[in-house]
């Protein structure tokens, strides 16, 4: 007692508050269900995530407006973020399983927020830009350990559902972006789309630092692997660099050509470089197991087929005349479908029905849902229902795909994989509005119909991949040694 009384020694011993991972209150620990608690402090940063991933687009006409910005430019507030999120989440997750998952994404929900602060007083658009960089590491941070606390929070039997309200709660920030943006950028301006993710991550880091639980099983890392980061920044920005310039950026045929090759030779380079250092970035051996490689496939259709319709619904309906408001409440359809599916699915599906049984039937719900854009016309009273059903085949499908995914990776890899999982949903997300785009932009904004046939095309293809991957994954849940909390 003596000893922690002594000011020498407490100055000396001040830093371990910054770099130890402090236990929760044993009244929190000690609680039946206290893993929920943990669960719902998770849930802040999937909403958060998911809310500023659909809300930003709605503050493009202010930004054009206030730095006489091209669309081109403007482009790059969501670009630049979404670049740097992928390709920081794996090596997020691998310094989390090494210096602990709690500590990572409280120090990720801290330099979010405070990059959030900083975007609402950005000068300029290249000053927003470089913040939301710094706001997409915080988010990588937080991403990358999201799936692992959840998995390791909640008891094996029950890793389903709480997957499952962690899916709801991105879906219910998805939904939620265009309603929430469109009134604070008509009201209150652009800014507050950056400042009202201030407070609710000072209640997250607070809510975290107790109700999280600190990570027992950790995997040491001799020294990081900064020229595999290296390749792997530039391969996913490269790739997506091309995809996007491919969609109706102004870059030439040769320059999109340049930057399919760049991503090509880097992504061989990352390769070749885990395999033969002594300390990886990715163990290359967990991409061997059938359950995650067959799973991360469909976790990258899944959310093709998600964020697809975020581009589709609104070009097609507003070439009709209907006005965006109207648009953007159709497409909650979708969202609300997967939040409906991904909290209640476990009371309507046959308890006894494995987690490659339930990817499966959801996995062929989203198809019916993709092939019904391909035949009903493209109203808003037709795209409801079709949405919605697309919605409830996808909120089945990924708490139950990422179930198998993290069910099958061991406990000291949690944070790895999590990322790995959090990294293929950001190519998916990606590559969901890159493809939209090119589809539309292909067919010319005077035949938006026909693009957007050839979109749903695009959206029915990645449907039938997550069947196929559900198909090839193992036909008994995978099992895990995961250590008691």
């Amino acid at each position: 007692m003596a000893t922690d009384m002594n000011p020498h020694t407490s100055t000396r011993r001040w830093p371990a508050v910054l770099t130890v991972e402090r236990p929760r209150p044993e009244g929190i620990r000690s609680r039946p269900n206290g893993w929920w608690l943990a669960v719902g402090a998770v849930c802040f940063g999937a909403f958060m995530g998911q809310l500023d991933a659909s809300i930003v687009t709605l503050t493009y006409g202010s930004l054009r407006t206030e730095f006489h910005a091209s669309l081109a430019a403007v482009e790059w507030v969501s670009l630049a973020y979404l670049l740097t999120l992928v390709a920081l989440l794996v090596p997020a997750g691998r310094l989390a399983d090494a210096h602990g998952r709690k500590l990572l994404y409280l120090y990720g929900f801290a330099v979010f927020t405070l990059a959030s602060a900083a975007c609402g007083f950005a000068p300029s658009l290249l000053a927003l830009v470089a913040f939301r960089v710094v706001q997409a590491a915080g988010a990588a941070m937080m991403q990358a350990n999201s799936v692992a606390l959840v998995t390791t929070s909640a008891p094996r039997e029950r890793m389903r559902s709480a997957l499952g309200v962690q899916a709801a709660a991105q879906a219910l920030g998805l939904a939620l972006g265009p309603t929430v943006g469109g009134a604070l950028v008509s009201t209150l301006g652009w800014r507050w789309v950056f400042w009202v993710n201030v407070p609710v991550g000072l209640v997250a880091l607070v809510g975290g630092h107790y109700l999280l639980p600190r990570t027992r099983a950790r995997t040491r890392v001799a020294r990081f692997d900064w020229w595999g980061l290296a390749l792997l920044a530039t391969a996913t920005t490269s790739a997506l660099m091309a995809v996007s310039a491919a969609s109706g950026l102004p870059v030439p045929g040769w320059g999109v050509a340049v930057l399919f090759g760049v991503a090509v030779v880097a992504s061989r380079g990352f390769v070749r470089r885990q395999r033969r250092t002594a300390a990886p970035l990715l163990d290359l051996a967990l991409l061997r197991v059938r359950a995650v490689a067959s799973g991360l496939l469909g976790a990258l259709s899944g959310y093709l087929v998600l964020f697809g319709p975020l581009v589709l619904v609104p070009v097609v309906l507003t070439a009709r005349g209907t006005s965006e408001l109207t648009a953007g409440l159709v497409l909650t359809a979708l969202p609300a479908g997967f939040a409906l599916a991904a909290t209640g699915g476990d009371r309507l599906l046959p308890g006894g029905l494995a987690d490659r049984g339930r990817c499966l039937a959801g996995a062929a719900v989203c198809t019916v849902g993709s092939a019904a854009l391909l035949a009903v016309p493209l109203t808003a009273a037709w795209l409801v229902p079709v949405l919605a059903l697309t919605g409830l085949g996808l909120g089945t499908f990924t708490p139950a795909n990422n179930a198998m995914i993290m069910g099958a990776i061991p406990a000291g890899c949690s944070g790895t994989g999590g990322g790995l999982v959090n990294m293929t949903r950001g190519l998916g997300t990606a590559l969901g509005v890159a493809l939209v785009t090119l589809a539309l932009h292909l067919a010319g904004s005077a035949a938006a119909q026909t693009g957007a046939r050839w979109a749903a095309v695009v959206l029915l293809a990645a449907s039938a991949v997550a069947i196929a991957s559900a198909w090839l994954s193992p036909r008994t849940d995978p099992k895990s040694s995961r250590s008691a909390l």
